[in-house]
Parts: C-alpha cells; sequence; structure tokens
C-alpha cells in the first residue's frame, strides 16, 4: 500500500469519480464523524465552496447543501499524507461507470473520427 503520487493515472485528461464521506471513510480507516470533522465546511454558517484550507479536507464545490460532500482522490491521498502524517494509504481510482449518456458520446466521437478521416482521403 502506498499513496498515489506521484500517478499518471490522474491525469486532467481522464475524469475519474469523486469520493463520497463512505468511500473516505473505508479508505482512510475513521469513523463517518471525524470525516466530517475534517471537511472544510462550514454548517452552522451555512456557508458552501470555503476558500481551500491545507489543514482540512477540502470537497469539490457545491452549487447547493443539499448536494453530498464529494472529494477528488487526490484531495484525499494529500490530505492524509500531509494532515493526518499516514504513510500507507490506498486510494483506488476507477473510471465511472458507462451510463448511456457516455456510450452515445463515445458513439458521436467515432462517427466523427470516421467522418474526419473520409474527408482527409478526399483531399
Amino acid at each position: 500500500m502506498s499513496l498515489p503520487f506521484p500517478s499518471p493515472d490522474l491525469s486532467i485528461n481522464n475524469t475519474y469519480e469523486l469520493m463520497d464521506v463512505e468511500a473516505i471513510q473505508k479508505a482512510l480507516g475513521r469513523s463517518r464523524a471525524s470525516v466530517y470533522r475534517y471537511a472544510n465546511t462550514d454548517p452552522t454558517q451555512g456557508l458552501l465552496n470555503l476558500p481551500y484550507d491545507p489543514t482540512r479536507l477540502n470537497p469539490e464545490l457545491r452549487q447547493s447543501d443539499r448536494e453530498p460532500l464529494l472529494f477528488h482522490p487526490t484531495e484525499v491521498s494529500r490530505f492524509a499524507r500531509d494532515v493526518l502524517k499516514m504513510k500507507q494509504v490506498t486510494i483506488q481510482v476507477q473510471e465511472p461507470t458507462q451510463n448511456e449518456t457516455n456510450r452515445l458520446l463515445r458513439e458521436i466521437l467515432q462517427e466523427l473520427k470516421s467522418l474526419n478521416q473520409a474527408i482527409g482521403s478526399l483531399r
């Protein structure tokens, strides 16, 4: 088990699922309450999207307080390494599950690529 830094799998071109509180709880071996304590939120003030705090676990931006807290895997790993001083943490990063929208977008991309090749061969 080791921290995934630096990892080519976490490049900007790939999209990965964000981690919810339960996934972080499982990865860090902490209680649900402690994950909420670590999170950079302020439920008493009702403020969303607080400024970045390197000593806290910073969630992704939210539009509403009803949206669940979601965290990027690299942020969870950074927090475990830098703040909790954990030596060994495994954050599994997986591609999102395939849904109808992703399937259609892939088909459209494939069709555009074939059209581009056809136009290129006419020249």
